[in-house]
């Protein structure tokens, strides 16, 4: 796909030629973000699909026929799906791309490698940004919605160095009450309850682990809780919401203007 011109348009700027690719036919999303299309649950702000969560337009994109189930089984058609998914975001213009499924990391790889545009489809592809900012004996603990399907593989996928992977602590959320509506598909939940469950489990993690020094989400229903988390565990946590802010911010730079 041939390149984008990159530039920002300040209020009142009109002496500019405006010009659009043949085919795209809307305009102003600079990150576009694929997701699970067959689930059933709700969407609170700070959800990755939830629009009050992002300060800025995203383009969000279902992948066809794709289910958690399918997803996590990574089943024949999931592959070409969600490449599918990111090519139509990519006609529609935008410059960056994500997911809103931690496990869409098993792809990382392959379309990271047939997308024209940065592709960053897990939370888990920024293991490799924490782990230098810690101590090199110091581990990262990992809240995943489904521990049984968090797997080398995907790490491998999402470019997850051995030496981080030895580090990592992970928990899962599929036996909680309320927060496992995310893959059992039971269409709502406590919100309170889910958040009191994410909570507790990572409290659970870090008394019972000596070392962890920072946190990561890996799912993209965890963002609403992330400041919960962090007040509870007094830790930095990472998620979604850094992730795709990060990708916007290199997407569109905006010209600097002030005094001096």
């Amino acid at each position: 796909m041939k390149s984008m011109p990159y530039g920002y348009i300040s209020p009142g700027q009109y002496d500019y030629t405006a010009c659009m690719r043949r085919g795209q036919n809307i305009a102003g999303y600079p990150v576009g973000i694929i997701y699970i299309e067959d689930v059933w649950y709700p969407y609170i702000p700070g959800n990755v699909v939830n629009g009050y969560t992002f300060s800025f337009p995203v383009r969000l994109m279902p992948v066809k026929g794709l289910s958690a189930k399918a997803l996590f089984d990574r089943e024949d058609f999931v592959e070409d799906a969600i490449i599918s998914a990111c090519q139509r975001l990519e006609a529609e213009g935008v410059r960056a791309i994500s997911g809103a499924c931690g496990f869409f990391g098993n792809y990382q790889d392959v379309v990271s490698e047939v997308t024209s545009v940065p592709t960053a489809l897990s939370s888990l592809v920024q293991l490799n940004w924490i782990a230098p900012l810690l101590k090199s004996d110091e581990k990262i603990g990992v809240l995943t919605a489904d521990k049984s399907s968090f797997s080398t593989a995907l790490l491998d996928s999402c470019g997850i160095s051995k030496n981080i992977s030895r580090r990592l602590v992970v928990y899962g959320m599929e036996d909680s009450d309320q927060f496992s509506c995310v893959i059992r598909n039971f269409g709502s939940f406590n919100v309170a309850a889910a958040c009191q469950e994410l909570v507790d489990t990572a409290q659970r993690m870090v008394s019972e682990n000596d070392g962890i020094a920072a946190i990561l989400l890996e799912c993209s229903d965890m963002p609403p809780f992330a400041a919960e988390v962090q007040q509870a565990v007094g830790l930095p946590v990472w998620d979604f919401t850094t992730l795709i802010n990060w990708l916007y911010l290199a997407a569109v730079r905006k010209p600097y203007g002030g005094v001096i």
